[in-house]
């Protein structure tokens, strides 16, 4: 068996005790790479792992000694399956309650200092990659963000290597019109989520219209569980007037909590001590362009323990 194909499900026999070590072995290696491949894909951690187990039952049934570059391989057998449940997920998300956003992750110190994997994993560009297909996201991700070969990404999609490059151009081209302009430190990041936390904490209306950028876009993601606004809120005026109208009505002690989301700076908000849901923020000449506002209970599993992401 060569690493160009993938076993079939009704394939003979479970492997040897020794070859289920080695298989083992190789997958953990590699699991938190495959992890990250099928989260950018996916943007949702629950479904990631739900790919990553169907991953490992098509991996165990691999004779590992025959599988010339076993990286290559899984990744091509996570994309696979991560590009099935993409999907579906697309179907699931046309019944969704109002606005979808990524499952934010919390993450360790060491992400934020990796530029490039902190910005594949930012909620900015995880919604810019919302706006993509299912191929091409998947071959965007695994060009751009794991520096994958042509040939490995047309195995993995079942396309050309010449078909794989032109989709390649055209999500190159359409996420660049849709990404940040340039890239921001976590210093610059942080400072920003500072002055936005403070004005949000006292209700400080000028802080928030000092903060906020213009054309700020709020959107907000209850899952129809928790209190949301249905569709974004645009505009600095209309986002500052939202926030503090809303706590003025809540009369809730709302607190905010530094931390790493995705590589980036977040707070974690906490409305009478407990926590109420994470916002992400996009920051573009020193004011917040972007905020995204997790309150769905579904989605703030993974902030209790840090999730290890990374490219290589």
């Amino acid at each position: 068996m060569n690493e160009h194909s993938e076993p079939a499900t009704g394939a003979p026999g479970p492997p040897a005790d020794g070859d289920r070590t080695d298989s083992t072995e190789a997958f953990l290696t590699h699991r938190n790479l495959l992890f990250t491949v099928a989260y950018e894909m996916l943007g949702s951690a629950a479904d990631a792992e739900d790919v990553l187990q169907e991953a490992w039952l098509r991996w165990v049934k691999v004779d590992v000694g025959q599988v010339h570059d076993q990286r290559a391989y899984l990744v091509r057998i996570t994309t696979r399956r991560a590009l099935d449940r993409l999907r579906v997920m697309r179907r699931r998300k046309e019944d969704y309650v109002g606005s979808w956003l990524p499952e934010p992750l919390l993450t360790a110190p060491d992400v934020a200092e990796d530029v490039e994997l902190a910005e594949s994993v930012s909620m900015a560009l995880m919604l810019v990659l919302e706006t993509l297909s299912p191929t091409e996201r998947a071959v965007f991700v695994l060009r751009e963000a794991f520096d994958v070969s042509y040939d490995e990404i047309a195995a993995a999609v079942g396309k050309s290597p010449a078909a794989v490059r032109q989709i390649a151009h055209r999500a190159r081209h359409h996420v660049e019109a849709r990404r940040p302009r340039e890239a921001v430190s976590p210093g610059e990041a942080r400072a920003v989520l500072e002055s936005f936390q403070r004005a949000l904490e006292t209700r400080d209306l000028q802080g928030l219209l000092d903060v906020l950028a213009p054309e700020v876009m709020a959107i907000s993601d209850g899952g129809g569980v928790k209190q949301a606004t249905p569709r974004p809120i645009i505009g600095a005026d209309k986002v500052a007037r939202f926030i503090v109208g809303g706590l003025g009505k809540a009369q809730v002690a709302l607190t905010g909590n530094p931390t790493v989301v995705n590589g980036n700076p977040a707070l974690v908000l906490r409305v009478d001590g407990e926590i109420d849901g994470v916002i992400a923020i996009r920051v573009e000449d020193a004011r917040i362009t972007g905020l995204y506002y997790v309150r769905n209970p579904k989605k703030l599993t993974h902030l209790e323990a840090e999730t290890p992401l990374t490219l290589r």
